[in-house]
């Protein structure tokens, strides 16, 4: 009888903490200027990418318009070569990096929080098969990857979803198998161990609660990867060559740099404020939540 007390009380005191960090974090964010500027920037590319094709007139595709039109109160960003409107198709640019980082970080996120816990709780066999399957994706470039890919299977949205959602998960799995190798050795777990809970529910009540704050951290720095690396595969003709991207319009612009600057660099900008905000949120996040996390990834995912 005297055991039950005692794991309320270590889970109690070890939880508590973490829930406390979490609801005081958004009033540290914004008392940090990265996470304000960081907040800015990303808040203010969404909202032109999901309100911006409300009230958007013009048709990425119409080609109805004056060609190489400068900027100006009717076209806000110009035309480009074939007379396009160039603000709806970055409109459109938002939309498809929003759309790849969401999908992306959803299965990123998934594979990777299952693959360290499993690793790091169960060990042994299971970590070792684990941590060798991530050196595996680590060792294999993904720009490599992604030509093979089109290569074999042609190119499509779908398909470069899968590519980086299957790639990008490896760093989160080393932190979370780190943070659990560290909590599952902790009074709280132990008690509840001996007052007889099941390895799934110490693991799913105990321990990942505890690992969240350190994933949330990182999250914002794996998205700007993830957004960085779609537009370069876009940039390459490595995409979906039917949907409009950042890093298509980007390329698209570059044989008219030196005449019709608008057509580069507004794409360029969006996509620049997109990173950039990102990074300076997670920056804030990582400094708020886990430092630690961001100190792992700045070292390019070395093992923990």
């Amino acid at each position: 009888m005297a055991e039950v007390p005692v794991v309320a009380e270590h889970d109690q005191v070890t939880e508590e903490p973490t829930l406390v960090r979490r609801r005081f974090s958004l009033r540290r964010m914004l008392g940090s200027l990265e996470g304000v500027v960081g907040l800015l920037l990303t808040g203010s590319v969404c909202l032109v990418g999901l309100v911006g094709a409300q009230f958007s007139t013009g048709d990425p595709m119409a080609m109805a318009n004056p060609l190489f039109l400068a900027p100006s109160s009717r076209f806000p960003m110009g035309t480009d070569a074939v007379g396009r409107e160039v603000f709806p198709r970055v409109v459109q640019g938002i939309g498809t990096s929003l759309s790849v980082v969401v999908l992306v970080m959803l299965m990123s996120t998934v594979v990777g929080i299952t693959a360290g816990a499993l690793a790091g709780y169960r060990g042994g066999v299971v970590d070792s098969l684990v941590m060798r399957l991530v050196d595996v994706v680590q060792a294999v470039p993904r720009l490599l990857v992604a030509i093979v890919v089109v290569a074999l299977l042609g190119s499509g949205l779908d398909k470069l979803v899968l590519l980086l959602g299957l790639t990008s998960w490896t760093f989160l799995a080393r932190l979370v198998r780190a943070e659990v190798l560290s909590l599952k050795r902790r009074e709280f777990v132990e008690s509840a161990r001996a007052a007889g809970a099941s390895g799934p529910r110490i693991l799913l009540h105990h321990v990942l609660p505890n690992v969240l704050p350190a994933v949330l951290a990182v999250l914002p720095l794996m998205a700007s990867q993830v957004i960085l690396i779609e537009a370069a595969l876009a940039f390459l003709g490595l995409s979906d060559q039917g949907r409009v991207s950042l890093g298509f319009l980007i390329a698209e612009a570059q044989p008219h740099l030196q005449y019709y600057w608008w057509l580069s660099v507004f794409p360029g900008a969006v996509l620049v404020a997109l990173v950039l905000g990102l990074n300076l949120a997670g920056q804030a996040l990582s400094e708020i939540l886990n430092p630690v996390a961001h100190d792992l990834q700045s070292a390019d995912g070395a093992a923990p």
